[in-house]
């Protein structure tokens, strides 16, 4: 009996490695997206429970009233690598969705409620109110919908468990167990949260709208924060690949389709490794320099893209090992229908960046205004 569904009849509408491109991008963006809110809502809600301290209010207000924001890159950014990886791994990623199907339903009310307590988050700090305890529930949310999605890419890795799953409760009522990998994975993102928040704080020292003495404030606490966490994000992600299978170890260094994935893995070190070198920089010398900044913002980006072709590789070759083979598929390509979708992407891409150069443009309110 195969181990996975059968392959879908109808033909893949563009080439595999088209898909796996576009994947690899969108993913890069939302995971970068993903990363400010989960560490910039647990900064915020931190910093706001020492409201009585007027740059901590000031920037806790000033992630707040981004972080809204934030989410809709989030929820927006998510939608296309999970339809890419739909087209691609739909055989495994249906069955283990299916396997915690009642979670994984829950997670739309989950990311709904988060978004309400988000709007009443930064609310309550532009009223002055305590509001930490709000951050702190939205964060819950937030980082629950993270725990289930590393659940459910995890498992779609794991077809010997699924047979068991399914036999204990038809209607998924369970969540899996026993998986080595699970675990790193969540605290990856976890650490990389305020990792990548750290680098966030760096740019926002730069703008115009702190005072002198906030903006050494925020990149002291940002250079901190990249420093020490990038460090726990290091540890996180050699934890995360001391843990995968042999097999994929071994297919990173010398398999000829995912060297480069390997590659991407020692690339990721590195950035990792000079962001935290910017983050001692900003932090001792509490410098808020525009090149600063958009260093901060350059080595996010290069942290997540890099972490993102490792990962495909990592997902790639433990479903090879397991007899899934991505590349093995039926390509159809309809040229005229692709060229067509590139136009428009292309052409959203370049509506985006119009919309952040007019907003860019637009006339600033300081910070500590409420």
């Amino acid at each position: 009996m195969p181990v996975f569904p059968a392959v879908d009849p109808i033909p893949l509408p563009a080439p595999v490695w088209l898909l796996k491109l576009l994947e690899t991008v969108t993913l890069a963006l939302h995971f970068v997206a993903v990363e400010m809110l989960l560490g910039g809502l647990l900064i915020a809600a931190f910093l706001s429970f020492f409201r009585g301290f007027p740059h901590a209010l000031v920037t806790s207000r000033a992630l707040a009233r981004r972080l809204t924001i934030v989410m809709t890159f989030v929820i927006n950014l998510g939608v296309p690598p999970l339809l890419f990886a739909q087209v691609l791994y739909g055989r495994a990623l249906y069955t283990s969705s299916v396997l915690i199907g009642l979670y994984w339903i829950a997670l739309v009310p989950t990311l709904m409620l988060t978004y309400w307590l988000l709007y009443r988050f930064s609310a309550r700090l532009e009223a002055d109110k305590p509001a930490w305890w709000v951050g702190l529930l939205a964060w819950l949310g937030a980082g629950s919908v993270a725990r289930l999605l590393s659940t459910n890419m995890t498992l779609m890795l794991r077809p010997e468990a699924w047979h068991s799953m399914y036999a204990a409760s038809a209607m998924g009522r369970y969540l899996p167990s026993g998986d080595p990998t699970l675990t790193p994975r969540w605290l990856l993102m976890l650490a990389g949260g305020i990792f990548i928040s750290g680098l966030w704080l760096i740019y926002l020292s730069g703008r115009s709208t702190f005072t002198a003495e906030q903006k050494q404030f925020v990149a002291r606490l940002g250079g901190s924060l990249t420093a020490v966490f990038g460090v726990l994000y290091l540890l996180a992600g050699m934890w995360a690949m001391r843990v995968q299978p042999q097999a994929v170890k071994a297919g990173l260094a010398g398999h000829p389709l995912y060297r480069f994935a390997g590659m991407a893995g020692e690339a990721w070190l590195a950035v990792v490794a000079l962001a935290i070198v910017i983050g001692l920089i900003a932090g001792v010398g509490r410098l808020a320099t525009a090149w600063l900044s958009w260093t901060g913002v350059l080595l996010g980006v290069l942290v997540e893209l890099a972490f993102t072709v490792c990962r495909d590789g990592v997902r790639d070759l433990t479903l090879l090992s397991k007899g899934f083979n991505v590349w093995d598929r039926v390509v159809v390509t309809n040229w005229s229908v692709v060229g067509l979708f590139l136009v428009l992407f292309v052409a959203g891409v370049g509506v985006i960046a119009w919309l952040v150069s007019v907003v860019a443009r637009a006339q600033k309110v300081m910070e500590g205004t409420a």
